[in-house]
This record gives structure tokens, sequence and C-alpha cells, in this order.
């Protein structure tokens, strides 16, 4: 094993022990809260995040079948269920439980499943106003997954705008600048509106 994934194997551990801390910390108010996911509340958003960890591929695929074979319909589905199912705690400790696991997403390898924990954590934590800084190392390694596939998928309408952060060397994109934060970038491109920012037009 290459020291990059390696290293990318420990920020994911990392990102899941912190963020499975935050949600101990959440009251009753906050786990029902609208998320930055659109229709979610926070404990929708926890849910999802722990599937790859409580599901077998036979289930998931099972689950895809059931869902006409729509990855979004599946997933949102899913997030329901087991968000009515689960407590706070069984969600908070799946996180945590699971810091190790090998799970990601069928593309974009180990890259992409820091950028899945680290997204979903601003999901919350930007909602809730909380404050959480991701550290500038794992920060990185995400926003270097940033690619027009990325735009695609999460519906992120970035045509002739140039993301530039202003608070480390990163920029994506060619046009229009818009300056902000790594964090808030990296939410634009995943299609998500951040709170008390001007949307990008």
């Amino acid at each position: 094993m290459s020291t990059a994934a390696v290293d990318i194997g420990a920020a994911i551990a990392a990102e899941r022990v912190e963020l499975a801390g935050v949600l101990d910390r959440l009251s009753e108010a906050q786990w029902d809260a609208p998320s930055l996911c659109d229709g979610w509340r926070v404990r929708e958003v926890a849910a999802h995040m722990s599937m790859g960890f409580r599901y077998s591929f036979g289930r998931t695929a099972l689950e895809l079948v059931r869902a006409g074979g729509r990855l979004h319909r599946m997933t949102d589905r899913v997030a329901r269920r087991d968000a009515a199912a689960l407590s706070p705690r069984e969600l908070a400790a799946a996180l945590r439980d699971n810091a190790a696991h090998p799970w990601g997403p069928p593309v974009g390898g180990r890259a992409a499943a820091l950028g899945h924990d680290v997204v979903h954590g601003l999901d919350i934590t930007v909602a809730l106003g909380l404050g959480r800084r991701v550290p500038e190392e794992r920060l990185r390694i995400v926003l270097d997954t940033v690619a027009p596939r990325t735009l695609r998928f999460f519906g992120a309408r970035l045509d002739g705008v140039e993301l530039r952060a202003t608070d480390l060397d990163w920029s994506y994109g060619s046009g229009r600048t818009v300056a902000r934060p790594a964090q808030e970038l990296l939410l634009l491109a995943y299609g998500r509106r951040v709170p008390g920012a001007d949307p990008v037009r």
C-alpha cells in the first residue's frame, strides 16, 4: 500500500471519529434540524453516512433494484428509513465504530471516501452553525477530487466561474472569480447552497 493511501486512510478514520464526537453532543432539536442536503434532517445525513458500513454489497444491490436502479431514490429511501429506526446514539456509534472501515463509493477510491465524510460532515456542522473547521490536510485531499464529473453528479452549476480559496492556495475553473474560504467552495462544488452567502449565478 502506498504512503498516500495510508495517509488518506488515517485521515478518513480521524474524520469519522471527530464527526462521531460532534454527533454525540447534539441536542434532540439539532438532530431534527435541516441539513444542507435538501429534504434531509441531520439524522438522515448521519444515517446515510453509515449506510456503507451497515449494508452488505448484496443488500445495497437489492435496495437499488427496489428503487428501479435510481441511486438517489435508493439512498433517500434508506436514509429516511434508517433515521427513523436508529437512535442518535446508534448513529454516532456507527460512525465511530467503523472509523477504519474500507468502504468507498463506486468511483474515486479512498479520496472520494474521505470526500463523502467531509462533505456530509459539513452538511451537518455548517447547517447547525457549529463553526467546525476541517483540518487543512484533509480539505486539500478532497479539493483535489473536484472535477467536471463531480460537478455533474451533484448538480453544481459553475460554468464560467473560477472558484478561488481565500484561506489556502487552491482554485478551480475559469471565468468570473468567486473567492471564499475553501470549505465554502467545496460545498459549492458539491452542489450545496451555503447559508448566509450569495448564490453563485
